[in-house]
This record gives structure tokens, C-alpha cells and sequence, in this order.
């Protein structure tokens, strides 16, 4: 065997030493290749923050409280002894005929038209309401067309002045849209939902007054 000088041997000694460092930081995951690496970043507030917990069940909506069918339902007129507080016209009072034209009526479709006394009420001009259901065309467009004939009726039963523009109200729990208008002293209403259309002539009231009662008048005229 041939012999090893002294620097032979130490630089054997020093590679031995530099294998075994090495693998002793292998083995270590604390370990970093040096003393200039940076740390492991930390996670950011993005990362650490907890995903959002699923979107809570949507409200109760008024009309399902009520107990009425959904705003989307498809509902009916009736005519009725008392509506909102309002009683039927009886005697001359009476309504003996059609005197808004309610547009095209098909088969399965119902017209409903009363007059109504406020409490106490004997003798003047009454409430008058016109309504249909099963509306094949678009509810917006019927409502459109017994205004136009309400407006006629009103101007020759003593409505004055000029018809004025439609404000848009709190419809009532059965949804849809309903919209009133000043005309003279008078006011105008009507409403529109998924199958029906109605409107109704208030003497001596404004439109934010015929309104009101115009959506609690719904909760008995319609189902």
C-alpha cells in the first residue's frame, strides 16, 4: 500500500468533515443552506383569515307572513260585502252595468265590478272598482287600459280638471305594483300582479290617502 503524506491526508480530513456536514443538514428541516437565507414568509391576512360562512337563508317575505301566495302566485278577483272597512253599494247605489270597459275577456277570466260606501255613507259619489284576472297579455298593459277607461268614466261622473301623473305606492303583501293619480280632487289607482288587474276611482281623496286603502281593499278583493 502506498503511504499518505501529511497533506494528503489532511485534505481527505477536511472533505470527511464537509460530507458529514452536509448530511446532518440534510437530515435537519430547521436547517437553512446559510446564514444569509431569509426566513419562510408568514402567511398573509388574506390566508389567515376564515372563509365566509354560507349567505343566511333569505327573509320571510310580508306576504308569506300574511299567509297570502307568493308574489309569483297566480290569483283571482271576487267580488265582496265589505272590503278594507268599505261596504257593497246597495239601492241606488248599485251597480246595474259595465261602465269601464275591461278589455278583451276570455274564457276562464273573471270581471269583477262593484261600487263601495264608506262608513256611514248613504247618498253621493261612491268608490268604484273595477278588476280581472287571468290576464293573457301582460297585466301592466290591462291595468294601462282600464285607466284609460276609468278616466273617461270619472271625467263624465263628476272628476274635474285634468288627469295628473301616476306615483308609484307600497303595493301590499300581495306584491305586484300598484300606482295612484290626482285627478281634480279625486284620485286614481290601479294595480297589476302576475294574472290580475284592477283599478278604482276615490272620490274626494288624495293619492297617497286612495292608496293606502287601495292595498288594504286587495286583501279582500283578491285571493
Amino acid at each position: 500500500m502506498p503511504s499518505i503524506g501529511p497533506r494528503t491526508a489532511r485534505t481527505l480530513l477536511a472533505a470527511g468533515t464537509l460530507v458529514a456536514a452536509l448530511a446532518l443538514t440534510a437530515c435537519d428541516p430547521e436547517a437553512g443552506p446559510g446564514t444569509d437565507a431569509a426566513p419562510a414568509p408568514t402567511p398573509t391576512a388574506a390566508a389567515t383569515t376564515a372563509a365566509p360562512s354560507s349567505p343566511a337563508p333569505a327573509a320571510t317575505s310580508a306576504t308569506a307572513k300574511a299567509g297570502g301566495k307568493p308574489s309569483g302566485g297566480k290569483r283571482t278577483v271576487i267580488s265582496t260585502q265589505h272590503a278594507a272597512g268599505l261596504t257593497k253599494s246597495s239601492g241606488d247605489g248599485t251597480i246595474s252595468d259595465v261602465p269601464v270597459d275591461p278589455g278583451e275577456m276570455r274564457d276562464g277570466m273573471n270581471l269583477v265590478v262593484e261600487n263601495y260606501d264608506r262608513a256611514g255613507q248613504t247618498s253621493g259619489r261612491r268608490i268604484l272598482f273595477v278588476g280581472v284576472d287571468n290576464v293573457p297579455e301582460d297585466t301592466g298593459k290591462r291595468r294601462e287600459h282600464l285607466w284609460r277607461g276609468l278616466i273617461d268614466y270619472a271625467a263624465g261622473n263628476g272628476s274635474t280638471g285634468t288627469p295628473g301623473t301616476g306615483t308609484p305606492y307600497a303595493p301590499g303583501p300581495f306584491g305586484g305594483s300598484l300606482e295612484c293619480l290626482p285627478y281634480g280632487a279625486d284620485a286614481l289607482c290601479g294595480w297589476a300582479d302576475s294574472s290580475t288587474a284592477a283599478v278604482a276611482l276615490f272620490p274626494q281623496s288624495s293619492p297617497a290617502s286612495a292608496a293606502k286603502l287601495f292595498a288594504s281593499m286587495r286583501a279582500d278583493l283578491e285571493q
